[in-house]
């Protein structure tokens, strides 16, 4: 299925009618994140790095969700799924699903926090049978790994 898409590009301007009136024309591209439509403002790249979102989005609520009925496990707060489940009225395997997401690489998890995964990846992806390899969770999603990390004392 072909989905719409719109690129506006070109540098930002403003034009001055003369009746006064003022027509702004700035670059915007549709983007598909997390399965939805929004308006990056820049042009294709959204070069000027705003994001155009207040909010969580879904899969970053799913991944709190998540690491906190991880955290409830872990704590002793509850003995099992079925308790979280009956707790907060979902299934089990819906809260299950979200465990998942407590797999996922660092630099994915890291992707989400900033909703910078690439366009087109989807929270039913990452809930249901997420590769267990980390290396397969990149190649699934087309990301590439973060380059790694240089501590204090390492530094030549």
């Amino acid at each position: 299925m072909n989905r719409p898409t719109l690129t506006v590009a070109g540098q930002a301007s403003e034009v001055v009618a003369s009746d006064g009136s003022v027509v702004l024309n700035v670059p915007i591209t549709l983007r598909q994140r997390s399965g939805r439509r929004v308006v990056a403002v820049g042009g294709p790249r959204g070069e000027s790095g705003e994001r155009t979102r207040t909010g969580a989005t879904p899969l970053q609520l799913a991944l709190a969700r998540g690491h906190r009925w991880l955290r409830m496990i872990e704590a002793g707060e509850v003995s099992s799924l079925r308790e979280i489940a009956q707790r907060d009225g979902a299934d089990h395997s819906y809260l299950a699903k979200h465990l998942n997401l407590t797999l996922l690489a660092p630099d994915i998890v890291a992707a989400i926090l900033e909703d910078a995964l690439p366009d087109g990846v989807r929270l039913s992806a990452l809930l249901i049978n997420p590769p267990v390899l980390w290396e397969d969770q990149r190649a699934a999603l087309g990301t590439t790994p973060a380059p790694p990390r240089v501590k204090k004392g390492d530094r030549k």
